[in-house]
Parts: C-alpha cells; sequence; structure tokens
C-alpha cells in the first residue's frame, strides 16, 4: 500500500487528502442526522432555533461536498485517464460544483414539499361562526369561526359594545393582534 502512494505525485496526494476529508465529513454528517444529533446544520445558519431556509452554499455539508467530489474526481481523472493537471483540477472542480448544485435541487425540492398546519389569525376576517363564551358589554369572550376547512377557538369582543350570548352566530370584522371583532349576523343581515 506505501508504495501505491509513493508512486502518488504531489497532484494526486492533494487529491486524495481532499476527497479523503470530505467524505469524512459527510459520512460523519450523514451519522450524526440518523442518530438525531445533527446540531451543527443549527449553527450554519446563524440559527440557534435551527429553522434555516434551507441549503446555504457556504455551509459545512456544502463545502464538505465539494472537497469530496473535487479530490475524489481530481484523483480519478489523474489517475485513471492520466490527464494533465490543468484538466484533473478543472474536472474536480466541476464535479465539485455539480455535487452542490444536485444538492441545493435537492433541498429546493423538499422545501416544496414543506406546508405549515398553522392558521393565521387576520384569515378569520370575513368568517362566520358562534359566540363560544359569552361576550359581555364592552369586553372579551369567546368565539368558534370556521376557517377553511378548520374551525378555530378565538378571543373576541364586538365593534359596538353590545353583548352577545353563547350560541349566537357572528361574522368576523376584522381581526386586530390576535382578538376577533365581530358583529351579530343578524346585525349584518339588515
Amino acid at each position: 500500500m506505501d508504495a501505491g502512494i509513493a508512486a502518488f505525485t504531489t497532484l494526486d496526494r492533494v487529491f486524495l487528502i481532499t476527497g479523503g476529508i470530505g467524505a469524512m465529513v459527510v459520512v460523519f454528517r450523514v451519522i450524526l442526522l440518523f442518530l438525531g444529533g445533527d446540531h451543527l446544520g443549527a449553527l450554519e445558519d446563524g440559527d440557534p432555533g435551527g429553522e434555516g431556509n434551507g441549503f446555504q452554499f457556504l455551509s459545512i455539508h456544502g463545502l464538505a461536498s465539494f472537497c469530496m467530489m473535487f479530490g475524489l474526481v481530481g484523483l480519478a481523472l489523474s489517475l485513471q485517464t492520466h490527464a494533465g493537471a490543468g484538466l484533473s483540477i478543472l474536472g474536480g472542480m466541476a464535479a465539485g460544483l455539480a455535487a452542490i448544485w444536485v444538492m441545493a435541487r435537492i433541498f429546493r425540492l423538499a422545501l416544496r414539499l414543506q406546508s405549515s398546519g398553522t392558521i393565521q389569525p387576520q384569515a378569520a376576517a370575513g368568517c362566520s361562526g358562534t359566540v363560544y363564551l359569552t361576550i359581555p358589554a364592552g369586553g372579551v369572550g369567546r368565539v368558534t369561526v370556521r376557517i377553511g376547512h378548520r374551525t378555530r377557538e378565538m378571543d373576541a369582543t364586538t365593534d359596538t359594545g353590545a353583548p352577545l350570548a353563547t350560541g349566537e352566530p357572528i361574522r368576523v370584522v376584522r381581526v386586530e393582534r390576535s382578538l376577533a371583532i365581530v358583529q351579530p349576523l343578524s346585525s349584518m343581515e339588515s
């Protein structure tokens, strides 16, 4: 084995070391990911909550993938095809950039599968519902409102200040800081 490595040129050794270090980092990150200990991803984006917006080109994983592909393809071009140093370096760089491009495409496709199940309070404006807990005169009660295919319970008050009894049908006029401003349906119909 030592005789094989001794026959390597300096450039071949650079390719081998770069590819080896990149591969070790990628394998280490994948193992951490499967074990649930991939906390480096949260630190890369500067987001301690780990809620990054997807792929970052200058991330640990991106740089490690570039190094791995640069080293492996450069070494293969140098040893197998006996390409010159310039062609081996260009081929390695092209392979590294291609690896990053493929990773970015995969992340973009995965992010399109993501959806939020959170209903924004402002979406309740114009929706109808019923009073769940009596809204006292000038006070706050609770209403259930149908937003799309979901029912949401919200704090509510009236813009007229009139009380609304439990079970009375209402319509949300607007939402101010998660507080629904409602009117009884009977007053809106007249």
